[in-house]
């Protein structure tokens, strides 16, 4: 469908962020769903965005049966953002690593970063700044200065991967992520769908049930599929 996904575990995927931030580069990791690779037939922007990231991450069960039905499965299936960050966040802890939290709602992000504290002794919190900013330059000032390892961009999709890849070059950070509502769940806003859901790849029907204005977007999954039986016919 115009999108290349990485066919890597979470554990490999961590790995390669993890060397990556001690690098000493610049890259940026997104997790696309069948939604923004619905969005991505249109919007060629987009699609520049997610193609120039260093990993690209299936995040959503149907884009595993997508490749599946093209012919080009992925071995390792999904890999949910959430999981990789968390990882991630783990290892980082291990050498007092640091990230920069932005997104969410006013309070989320403080909120998250300590319960981040709690969860992962030894990591660090470089900053936190809510998503309703309107001075782009001024929050890249603002993460600059707080000079973190790891920044999560989790203003919501396409939004997140966008100001990513508009800002990048500015940015003085070794790696960024754009991991939509995680600032929610590790604020303790939003609960993460059953471990049963999470398992057969139901946690978009678990949304939809506890947020039922989700269902207008979710209409996308079916499209997304039909297109991919139509490419594979």
């Amino acid at each position: 469908m115009g999108v290349g996904f990485d066919d890597i575990s979470v554990d490999r995927a961590v790995d390669w962020a993890h060397e990556t931030i001690q690098g000493g580069g610049k890259s940026y990791v997104v997790t696309p769903n069948p939604e923004i690779v619905w969005l991505c037939r249109r919007n060629k922007i987009l699609l520049n965005a997610i193609a120039g990231a260093g990993l690209v991450l299936p995040d959503g069960i149907g884009i595993v049966y997508g490749a599946k039905i093209l012919g080009t499965p992925l071995s390792c299936g999904r890999v949910p953002g959430i999981d990789f960050v968390g990882v991630l966040l783990a290892k980082m802890a291990q050498s007092g690593m640091s990230v920069f939290l932005l997104g969410a709602k006013p309070g989320v992000a403080e909120t998250a970063g300590e319960k981040l504290l709690q969860m992962y002794p030894g990591l660090l919190i470089a900053g936190t700044a809510d998503g309703y900013f309107s001075d782009d330059q001024a929050m890249v000032k603002k993460i600059n200065s707080a000079h973190p390892d790891l920044l999560l961009v989790c203003l919501g999709a396409p939004k997140q991967e966008l100001w990513i890849t508009s800002q990048l070059n500015s940015l003085n950070v070794p790696l960024c992520a754009g991991l939509g509502g995680v600032l929610d769940v590790f604020a303790g806003n939003v609960k993460r769908a059953p471990m049963f859901f999470q398992r057969f790849g139901l946690e978009w029907l678990y949304r939809i049930a506890k947020e039922p204005r989700r269902l207008k977007r979710s209409l996308r999954l079916p499209l997304f599929l039909l297109a991919v039986i139509r490419k594979r016919l």
